[in-house]
């Protein structure tokens, strides 16, 4: 019997493991969360507050402490439960919050070390997201050295995937467009898959997957337990989880005092011709010691990463067209502090978890509200403080009103003065003590 928890794997996960073994249809007990709830009678259902108190294996609290944690998230205290007993969950949790871990604990707990085949799928709507999510997997799965994971994107070579795949990992972590390319050659089968996650559901949807998500999610078996987080809501994320959830039970985590990114919003007034040189003013403060830079175009990204390095910046670019192999030594070089500023495109950014960046400075404002919130979430990270300077030109006054509402907060608003001294708006102090 695998040794995880308190309830065997096998019980706790009856309606993947052979249902009738456990008399389950027999009895006519329905669903695999009716039959946990029976056989874990003995605890009330409480509010955790805490991983200690969720009935984790010493493997998995091991790992927990080795990465730092001292404390369950409110998206984690929420989620692990109830992918534990078995339910579907729809997420809506703001980024920064601790999504891989939710999910990526009640996976680990209910895998079946025994079983070559794939259990668990995992869909991210980038490579370097899901690249991320496969290292916070490992991470997790420090102190389980049976459990193989299997991460497949786009851009990386076919035959590394094909070596991967060879080992018999139970969880793979994909891109939707890899997933089914594997699937047609008959390289990765999810025939026995009893666990689907898609994180950031809405910017995958977004990014037109709404076809390949679909047909992946029609691939596994419909038994299967199947959860979805989402920083927000959008009309193809509630589609998809009002055709193949079950019974879902709906989280959301609201912005509080305590989950909140902690982010101190400013906007900075300026003309296309001032734009570079009140950034090159924001770099000189030299408050900020890892800043991200965003652009909207791939163009941009590169023009303003090479002007900056002439400059005398230390900066690298991030954005589509580079090579996936380049991108990674990027990312890499930028989370081991290489350089100390990256200049980036909204897509290419989204796998980036570092928990030290001080500032997100928009040169561009996104032409998405989600894009705000997903480049400001880069900071403020693991409950430290952040700070995200928008550089706002007169014609994008309109769209920033549309985002403030969306994000249902107000920036600080700064301006230059004739001296060229960066102030507050509302009471004139200087914005950094030195210049």
């Amino acid at each position: 019997m695998p040794r995880r928890s308190v309830l065997p794997v096998d019980l706790r996960r009856g309606v993947w493991y052979n249902q009738s073994k456990f008399g389950m249809k027999e009895a006519g007990l329905g669903p695999a969360k009716e039959r946990i709830k029976a056989l874990a009678s003995k605890k009330e259902q409480t509010v955790l507050t805490g991983f200690e108190n969720m009935d984790l294996s010493d493997e998995i609290m091991k790992a927990v402490a080795k990465m730092g944690f001292t404390q369950a998230t409110p998206v984690q205290e929420k989620t692990i439960p109830l992918m534990m007993e078995g339910h579907d969950v729809i997420a809506i949790a703001p980024t920064g919050t601790g999504k891989t871990c939710a999910f990526g604990i009640p996976m680990l707990e209910y895998i079946s070390l025994t079983d070559t085949r794939i259990q668990e799928l995992v869909l991210a709507p980038t490579r370097e997201l899901a690249v991320q999510i496969g290292q916070e997997m490992e991470k997790l799965a420090a102190f389980i050295p049976e459990v193989r994971i299997a991460v497949l994107y786009g851009g990386q070579p076919i035959s590394k995937q094909l070596n991967q795949l060879k080992k018999k990992p139970q969880i793979i972590v994909a891109t939707p467009g890899r997933m089914l390319d594997h699937m047609q050659r008959g390289t990765a089968r999810l025939s026995a898959v009893h666990t689907l996650v898609i994180d950031e559901a809405d910017e995958m949807l977004k990014m037109g997957f709404v076809k390949d998500v679909c047909r992946i999610i029609e691939a596994v078996p419909p038994t299967r337990q199947f959860v979805m987080f989402s920083a927000t809501t959008n009309q193809d994320v509630l589609t998809i989880s009002w055709k193949y959830q079950h019974d879902p039970v709906e989280i959301t985590i609201p912005a509080t005092k305590e989950n909140k990114p902690r982010i101190a919003q400013y906007v900075i007034p300026t003309t296309r011709e001032e734009k570079y040189e009140h950034l090159l003013y924001l770099l000189d403060a030299d408050v900020y010691g890892r800043i991200m830079i965003f652009t909207n175009t791939k163009d941009m990204c590169r023009r303003l990463s090479e002007r900056l390095n002439k400059a005398g910046y230390d900066t690298e670019a991030l954005h589509g067209d580079i090579p996936q192999s380049k991108r990674n030594q990027v990312m890499g070089g930028f989370k081991r502090g290489k350089f100390p500023i990256l200049v980036c495109t909204d897509v290419a950014a989204r796998g980036i978890d570092v928990d030290d960046v001080e500032a997100v400075i928009n040169y561009d404002l996104p032409n998405e509200n989600e894009y705000y919130l997903h480049r400001i979430g880069r900071t403020g990270r693991a409950r430290k403080h952040g700070v995200a300077l928008t550089l706002l030109c007169f014609t994008e006054s309109v769209r920033l009103d549309e985002i403030l509402k969306y994000m249902e907060s107000q920036p600080t608003y700064l301006k230059f003065d004739d001296m060229g001294v960066l102030r507050c708006q509302d009471n004139g102090e200087a914005f950094f003590e030195e210049v």
